[in-house]
This record gives structure tokens, sequence and C-alpha cells, in this order.
């Protein structure tokens, strides 16, 4: 008996040992793979349509879609890119202009005059002393030592974007590798996950209605809500659309907030400046078009198929990013996901609600 335990202890030792190592082995390839993996269970349908339309599988199908989406992914990527570079120096540009002309001073001196931030600016001089601050040189020098900064980093700039360059390349190979050959990976995993049918393929569909709510559903609303918020920049002729609209794009995975945090600053902006019908515009456009597409297709796309509180997502979301990177956007929720169904599992004493039977 003491033999078979020393035994046992030695081989559980060795097979951790082996993970381990396995694990240390694929860590510098690991968002690559997950993208892919990601990806490859949004674009599978899609696939398989292909796959009906050649009537064939294996290599070409797989090739294909490898192909479209590098192209749907690096064209339109590379022309955002160029355009988002003009546009960054237009409206730095314009910034410095602001500067140079007084008008970013005169629009402070306003915003320190409104009814209810003159009271706090007011008590802040008192105990801080903040009118001896002259915000513009503060401006001034933090956009110097921006710019000096920028310079000094070109090299690892340059190397971040190689980095990038290569981890998509690692996407790709490992997405073609999925599309022709994941059908049989995952009937395989299913095989040996160590878990009854009916939690399996609870854990599964909730998986796939995670990184369906996630990327399809997140990426649609952000498109949707940075084409109308880019639009309602162009349309009432404020600076810079472009750079504006992707930015509320990239908001709009904030699930507090979102793409508010753009444009009602804009709006109130412009109110101050003087442009009172722009501002009162923009503001309507922010909260009866934008803010009705998030709140009319997140529950629907996003909400209900994740299972999760709005409050959860939206730390799940923000400590995704901060644990994992870009890559946890999609991960943070999903992890939580996976621990409610696990949770529900559990309570339901191994027989989950609304389950299906397994397929």
């Amino acid at each position: 008996m003491k033999r078979e335990l020393i035994s046992l202890i030695i081989v559980l030792a060795l097979a951790f040992l082996c993970f381990y190592l396995f694990y240390q082995i694929l860590l510098p390839f690991l968002q690559p793979l997950l993208w892919a993996v990601f990806l490859a269970l949004v674009l599978f349908p899609t696939h398989r349509k292909l796959q009906r339309l050649l009537r064939r599988g294996g290599f070409l199908p797989a090739m294909v879609m490898t192909v479209l989406v590098t192209l749907v992914i690096v064209l339109p990527f590379s022309l955002l890119m160029v355009s988002l570079g003009k546009e960054s120096g237009d409206a730095y540009h314009a910034f410095e202009e602001m500067i140079q002309t007084g008008r970013l001073q005169a629009t402070l001196e306003q915003i320190k005059e409104l009814p209810g931030l003159k009271q706090i600016f007011s008590r802040l001089d008192q105990t801080f002393n903040v009118s001896s601050l002259d915000p513009i040189d503060f401006i001034l020098k933090n956009l110097r030592q921006i710019s000096a900064v920028l310079l000094s980093q070109s090299s690892k700039i340059l190397k971040g974007v190689s980095s990038f360059l290569i981890a998509f390349l690692f996407t790709l190979l490992s997405l073609y590798y999925l599309f022709k050959d994941g059908e049989r990976l995952f009937n395989g995993l299913k095989g040996i996950l160590p878990i009854p049918p009916r939690e399996r393929d609870l854990l599964i569909d909730r998986f796939r209605d995670m990184v369906n709510a996630t990327i399809f559903g997140g990426l649609l609303i952000a498109l949707i809500q940075g084409v109308l918020g880019g639009m309602a920049f162009w349309v009432l002729g404020i600076a810079s659309p472009l750079l504006w609209g992707t930015a509320m794009a990239l908001f709009s995975f904030i699930p507090l907030g979102g793409t508010a945090l753009i444009w009602i600053p804009a709006a109130l902006l412009l109110i101050i400046q003087g442009a009172v019908a722009k501002g009162i515009i923009l503001l309507a456009i922010g909260v009866f078009i934008i803010s009705s597409v998030d709140n009319l297709l997140r529950p629907l796309v996003v909400g209900v198929q994740t299972h999760i509180h709005p409050l959860l997502l939206f730390f799940t979301v923000i400590g995704g990013l901060q644990a994992f990177g870009m890559i946890g956007i999609i991960t943070g929720p999903l992890i939580a996901s996976l621990c409610l169904t696990l949770i529900e599992i559990y309570l339901q004493g191994g027989q989950p609600a609304n389950s299906s039977e397994p397929k």
C-alpha cells in the first residue's frame, strides 16, 4: 500500500511537471491561440456553409476562410490606422493653435464660471490656492514631455508593432488549423471532459454564447455606435470625426458610461464655447440615437446570452483588461460566465434549469 501511494505521488508529480513545462512552452503564444479559438468559434457556422458550397472539407475551405479573415481584418484596419494617424496629427496642431490664440484659456475661464463649478473652484482655491496655477503652462509642459517620450520610445513602439504583426501571423496560422481540424479536436475534447453529458453541454453552450455575444455582439454594437458618433461629429463640423468615432467604438465595450464618456463632454464643450445649437443637437443624437443602439441591441446580443448582471460585466471587463490585456475583454466575462454556470449546476444538484438534452 505504501509503495502504491509513493508510485501515485511520483506519477502525479511527473504529470504536474509535464503540464507545467507544456504551459511554459505555450505561454508566449497563448494570446494568439486564444484569439484564433474565439474567432474560429464565431466563424465556424460560416465555415460550415463554405464547406457545403465547395462540397468538400479539409484544406480548401480552411484556406479560403483564413484568406477572407485576413482581408476583412487587415485592409480596413490598415486604412483606419492611416486615417487615424492623420487625424491625430491634425487634432494635435488644432490643440496647439487653441493654446496660441488664447481660445483654450478663454474656454477654461468659461468652465470655471459655471454656477456649480464656480463654488467648487472657490473652495479649492481657499484650500489649495489653485488660482496661482497656470493650466496652459501645465498643458504645454505635458505636451512637450509626451512628444519627448514618444521620440525616445520610438524603438519600443516599432518593436511593439513588430510583435503585434508576428502575433497576428500566429493567430492566422492557428485559425487555419482550427478551421481544418477544429471539429475533430472539439469532439475529442468533449469526450475527455470528466463531467456528465448534461452539465458538459451546458458549459459548452454558455461558453459558445459568451464568445458569440462578446465578439460578434460587442463588435457589432461598437461598429454601429462608432459610425453613428463619427457621422454626428462630421455633420456638426467637429474636428477629427474619425478619431472620435473610433474612440466611441472602443469606449462602447465599457458597460457603464460607454460612448457617453466621449459625446457628453464634447457637447458640453460646444455649449460652453457658444455653439449652443450644435451642443444640444449632439446631446440629442447621443441620448436618442447612439445610446438607443446600446439600450436596444446590447440586451439582445450581449446581456441575455451572457447571463451576467451589468455591474458584474463591468468589473469583469475592466479586470480582464488589467489581468490579460486586450484579450481580457473576452476572457474576463467568459471566466465569470463559466464560474456562474458551475454555481448554477451545483445549486441545481446536477440538474441545471433550462438545460438541453445531451447533444
